[in-house]
């Protein structure tokens, strides 16, 4: 049998990781996540709402897969890397988008947090790959 373990618990182990990390990495995800999953749902109507919807979706489905290759490591970094591609797409809307009401203010905040979010996943991956590929205790 391969070392890979089933899509049903890579996504345990994933969510195990992130419940059993620090309380401010724990903040930062609810963060991502209001911004990514929960906001985007009270402007259904924007096709860039639907956009970061589906690229969150898929990141999820990476990240479960990256989980289930080489455990809860800093590999799972890549699971974002749909985000540069979507943080284009937002950048190129910016001046349709008026920045003074609600949906404006997340689309930028969102441009932010994300932004981010990249810069530590990619400080996590060329740890991942200098060598760090241990897994939290406990997993």
């Amino acid at each position: 049998m391969s070392n890979m373990t089933t899509p049903w618990n890579a996504f345990i182990k994933f969510n195990k990781g992130v419940l059993n990390m620090p309380f401010h990495w724990r903040f930062w995800n609810m963060l991502l996540v209001i911004a990514n999953l929960v906001v985007p749902l009270f402007f259904l109507n924007h096709v860039e709402s639907q956009v970061v919807l589906a690229v969150l979706f898929a990141s999820m489905i990476l990240m479960t897969i990256l989980t289930s290759l080489s455990g809860f490591t800093r590999l799972l970094g890549l699971g974002h890397v749909l985000w540069i591609p979507l943080l284009y797409f937002l950048w190129t809307r910016l001046g349709q988008i008026p920045a003074i009401d609600s949906f404006g203010i997340w689309i930028r905040v969102l441009i932010i947090l994300n932004a981010v979010s990249l810069a530590i996943d990619v400080s996590d991956v060329m740890r991942y790959i200098a060598g760090d590929r241990e897994e939290p205790k406990g997993l």
